[in-house]
């Protein structure tokens, strides 16, 4: 497990009540207005500053919804591959989603939300062209950032075959794949992998999925936006599993 020496500002009442949550999590600092300290329960430990929204503003912006509390926190611990296959071995169900050239931090943090709710393992993307760890990132997971694994590699396709090793099968979302999702059961331990709605999954990540399926959808609407698709996915995994 690898660990980042950035500093992270979270903000919003839920992430950084589900941060303060996570035993993993290192919080440094809390900033807070009045009214908000009023309806948060802070443990003694942390250091906390009671404040201005113009203080609020100058660590996260002035269009940040703070709601009145910034949490100054070390990045997470990074989860290697090996340490959550280690982790899921003994499952009989397990789902974990790959991202590829998906580098929006609200379509990240959106997945990340679904895939909490749907049980999902883990959520892996490249270390490459993703964004770091952030507040904008954690609002929009509404603290599922601090419920589940993001795990980065160096190289996506030897994950994708490290979990084949594992017994997953590694299906790819694709809008022009003949296989519709509904159509057959899900597999018990499966990789869904999604690409960025304007190019898709890069080549050689789509030749290393054992399948491509698409959602059945109305051909007049080309694409669903990322986080949609996935959340679509994700709940027929969970709906033909019975999680």
């Amino acid at each position: 497990m690898n660990l980042k020496t950035k500093d992270v500002f979270l903000y919003g009442k839920h992430a950084v009540e589900l941060a303060i949550k996570n035993p993993q999590r290192q919080i440094k600092e809390i900033y807070i207005t009045k009214d908000t300290a009023a309806q948060i329960t802070i443990p003694s430990h942390i250091v906390v500053h009671v404040t201005d929204r113009k203080c609020l503003e100058t660590l996260v912006g002035r269009d940040a919804v703070h709601q009145g509390i910034v949490a100054k926190c070390a990045p997470l611990p990074q989860l290697t591959l090996k340490e959550l296959l280690e982790s899921i071995k003994n499952k009989e169900h397990a789902l974990i989603i790959i991202l590829d050239q998906v580098s929006d931090p609200h379509n990240i943090g959106a997945i990340l939300r679904s895939a909490v709710a749907f049980h999902a393992s883990a959520v892996i993307v490249p270390e490459a062209g993703v964004p770091d760890e952030s507040g904008t990132l954690a609002k929009s997971a509404s603290g599922a950032l601090d419920l589940i694994p993001l795990i980065r590699v160096s190289n996506l396709v030897r994950a994708i075959q490290d979990l084949k090793k594992a017994d997953f099968w590694c299906i790819g979302m694709d809008g022009y794949a003949k296989d519709v999702f509904g159509a057959t059961k899900l597999p018990k331990k499966c990789v869904l992998i999604m690409g960025s709605e304007g190019t898709g999954m890069r080549r050689l990540t789509e030749e290393n999925c054992d399948l491509l399926m698409k959602l059945p959808m109305n051909p007049i609407i080309e694409s669903l936006n990322v986080s949609n698709a996935a959340t679509i996915a994700m709940y027929e995994w969970a709906r033909t599993n019975n999680n």
